[in-house]
Parts: C-alpha cells; structure tokens; sequence
C-alpha cells in the first residue's frame, strides 16, 4: 500500500520550511509571501496531500465536527431538517454527522459519549429523554430542535404549531365541519403543548361540543394513521372530517378512507401537518399545514455557529418559526349538515 503524503513530503518538494507548510495548510496564509504559498499549494495538489484533521484538532482544539440527532430518519419531515442544518454547516467549514435516536434513550445515551469521544466541536439535538442538565455536562454548545420548553438553557428553533393547528382547524370550522375527528400522535417528551390540546382549546374558544370517541392517540406512522381512521370511521355517528397530527398519519387515513369505500373529500375530509413531499402526491394531494423543515434545521446551525464563534446574545433564544397552510384536494364542506347543526 502506497505512503500517505505528509507535509514533510510538501515542504521538500517546494522548497520550504515544515512550518511554512504548516502555515499555509491551516489557514494563516497572511505571514507567507504570495509566491511561497502558491508552491505550496502547488506541491500539495501534486502530491494528493490532505490535511491531517486528528493532529490540526489536537493543536486547536476543534475538529469543525458537528453532530446532529434526530429521532426518526424515516420520516421524511427530518431528513429534510438534516438536510437545512448540514447545508448551513459546510457553508461555515463544518462537517455533520447525522445520528437517529429511534426516540430511545439508551441510544441517545450513546450517541452522547460518542460526542464527548470524538470531540464534537458542537450538537444539534431533538431530544428524546436527555435532560438540561446532561447536555450541559457536555460543554460544548447545543441547540435543540423544538419549543425547548424543558430545555432553558439552550437555543431552541422550532415551528407554530399552535398557530398551525389552529389555522387548519379554523379552515374545517369554515367549510362547515363541526364534528372534527383527531389523530393524535403519542407524546414521547411530555410536551406542554400537543396537537390534542391546541384541540381542547379550539373547540373551547369556537363553543364545540367535545366527543372524545372522535379522538385516537396512537403512533406516529402511517400504517397506525390507517388503524385510528377505520376504528373512526365504524362509528356510530363518525366525524365528517379527521385532522391527523401529522402526515404520516394523514397518509394511513387516507389509505383507511379508500380501502372502506369512502370518498375523500365528499365522504369525509382528511388533513395532515408537516407537508412531506408525499402529502403533494397523494390522490387526491393532501391538505396539510407546511412546517418550515429546511429553514428550521438551518436556523439551528446559524445559531450553533454563533455560539462556537463566541457571538452570544443576552440568553438562550427559543425561536418558533411561522407554519402555512396549504389546500390541497382533501378536503370540502361536508356533504351532509352536520347533526349538531340540525339541533
């Protein structure tokens, strides 16, 4: 196997000192004339020599590593989050490594120690059960993916989900729905926050009869979104509308709808949250609200950076960025008045 080029080898072939070689290499290209430097990097390309990032972090301090957890890397709503954040972060020199807690602690435990291992300069981290205090003891600058309700010590960037869910649920009220059906999703954190009561608090304010038959908690998937419709839609008396808490779960309720012989949207209206690519491609496109994804994952990095270069701000900054509706084809005013109209 042939020799790995060191920068011994650069500095003899252009003719300079080892240091000099050091000196263009890592950056400090100002104290080196124009000329030396350019067969420097001449000699370099020549020989294929890279960087030794272990021994420059070693001497810095810094690896230019980043890590970043995310819980499920199936669903597409966060490989689109990654994809922000590992954008910003190479724009800024860093490299990401993407690691997929499974929302279980004892990974999330791991993926830890293997940033405390390896040096990571920085983490971003939607958290599954780590608490302030452990991602403090990691002393090095973190910022979550979240409302960071339970996380005061960090920065935090996130979406308005309550603007969210208020928007779409105020949709359905105007198209006339009033028996509005709810998939909720398990909350895994505790959250002060869910889908379920932003629906308590909606249907509070707008004076809605509450019908608790028509809420379903379950996972976050589509073949479980496809288990809460059928048992919603066997009702005795079933909503003419179902908000899923996210799209995932829209897609499964959708499958339900067709495979008992409903149509969407005459039958019964079905919106999501999240607006992953598939919501757009569904028959009929999926009404859903648009998280800013990509937008949310690069905020998280820019703040990152900020810290790393030490431009800190008064305190930790939770940032909730605006959600948007988006009307696609599954959803109508209800075929038939809703009984609680009739009253």
């Amino acid at each position: 196997m042939a020799r790995r080029p060191t920068i011994i080898d650069v500095a003899r072939l252009a003719g300079v000192s080892k240091a000099t070689v050091a000196r263009v290499i890592n950056g400090e290209q100002e104290l080196v004339r124009l000329e030396t430097r350019e067969r420097v990097l001449e000699a370099a390309a020549q020989l294929g020599y890279e960087r030794n990032a272990v021994a420059g972090s070693l001497r810095t301090n810094q690896t230019n590593m980043i890590a970043l957890s995310i819980p499920d890397i199936t669903n597409p709503f966060w490989t689109v989050v990654a994809r922000g954040a590992q954008d910003t972060l190479e724009r800024y020199g860093f490299a990401t490594v993407t690691v997929n807690s499974d929302w279980s602690r004892e990974r999330e435990q791991q993926y830890l120690r293997l940033v405390r291992r390896n040096r990571f300069d920085g983490l971003i981290i939607n958290p599954a059960a780590v608490s302030n205090d452990e991602l403090k003891d990691l002393r090095i600058p973190v910022v979550t993916l979240g409302g960071g309700e339970n996380y005061p010590d960090f920065d935090a960037v996130g979406s308005d989900t309550e603007q969210g869910v208020d928007d779409i649920l105020t949709y359905l009220l105007e198209l006339g729905h009033r028996r509005i059906g709810l998939i909720a999703g398990q909350s895994r954190r505790g959250k002060a926050h869910t889908r379920y009561h932003n629906y308590l608090t909606f249907h509070a304010r707008n004076h809605l009869p509450m019908d608790d038959r028509l809420v379903y908690t379950t996972d976050f998937t589509d073949e479980s979104g496809y288990e809460a419709m059928t048992h919603l839609l066997r009702l005795e008396s079933p909503p003419t509308t179902v908000f899923a808490a996210n799209d995932m779960l829209a897609i499964g309720a959708l499958k339900a709808a067709h495979a008992l012989g409903w149509s969407v949207p005459e039958d019964v209206s079905i919106v999501g949250m999240d607006d992953i690519y598939a919501a757009a491609v569904m028959l009929p496109p999926l009404t859903t609200v648009a998280k800013p994804k990509y937008e949310i994952g690069g905020k998280a990095a820019e703040l990152l950076i900020q810290a790393l270069r030490g431009e800190r701000r008064s305190g930790p900054e939770h940032i909730k960025l605006p959600c948007e509706l988006i009307k696609r084809g599954t959803t109508a005013a209800p075929r038939i008045a809703d009984p609680i109209e009739k009253n």
